[in-house]
């Protein structure tokens, strides 16, 4: 079953509008140097990355180009529940593990869209993450796909994300709006800065309906099990 991609199940809807338009400005980002490589990160939990990822993916490849996600948030792993996928082998098992990185990929429902999820929870996620492996397969999987975005766990509270920002093109950081703390976006984008990690932009997620000035679009998210609604807008 496939959790939330709007981008997939509504694509004449406000929101998949917004994330084409996402898609739109990331692309514009390409046009003095390769982006092709993308860490997508927020500033604390629940703000709605991986959410991001999954729907900014299917709206690339609805452009007709071929995307991995690859799931290396190896903490609190979201992607195979997005995407229906098994995630008793994947990134943490293919990081200790000498085998071709092709046997732990997913085909998915979307055309285009393929998923490398998390695989187990290790008790090592930032060695992991930063190992000479990961560099290899980050390079390795750029080699094949037009597009790999990653999801990583929040660049505050741990080190992961900012490990692999240093090996891609750019990072996009979500923010939920009403919830996230300013300090905390701060925090992550000087974060981000010190270490010269480019930032491609932001995204504002969880936009109130009554928000002027946004174009926003009220959905089930079926990932939660209840009948809560939410409100997401996209932009860079």
């Amino acid at each position: 079953m496939v959790y939330s991609l709007i981008t997939f199940e509504q694509t004449k809807s406000p929101i998949s509008e917004a994330y084409r338009s996402l898609r739109t400005n990331v692309q514009f980002t390409s046009v003095d140097s390769d982006t092709q490589k993308i860490v997508v990160t927020s500033s604390g939990p629940r703000e709605g990355k991986s959410h991001t990822v999954a729907n900014l993916a299917v709206s690339i490849a609805q452009s007709g180009k071929s995307v991995l996600i690859i799931d290396a948030d190896l903490r609190n792993p979201t992607q195979h529940k997005l995407f229906g996928l098994d995630n008793r082998a994947g990134l943490s098992v293919y990081l200790v593990e000498d085998q071709d990185y092709r046997k732990y990929i997913w085909e998915t429902v979307v055309p285009g869209v393929r998923v490398l999820p998390a695989g187990p929870v290790p008790p090592n996620p930032a060695e992991l993450v930063g190992s000479k492996r990961m560099k290899c397969l980050i390079e390795e999987v750029s080699g094949e796909f037009d597009m790999v975005l990653m999801d990583t766990p929040p660049v505050i509270a741990v080190t992961d994300a900012a490990i692999l920002a240093l090996e891609v093109d750019g990072v996009i950081l979500v923010l939920a709006s009403g919830e996230v703390d300013k300090g905390h976006a701060q925090k992550a984008k000087g974060l981000l800065d010190k270490l010269g990690i480019k930032i491609l932009g932001a995204v504002l997620n969880k936009v109130a309906m009554n928000t002027k000035g946004y174009y926003c679009y009220n959905y089930y998210n079926a990932a939660d099990d209840t009948k809560k609604k939410q409100s997401k807008m996209a932009y860079l």
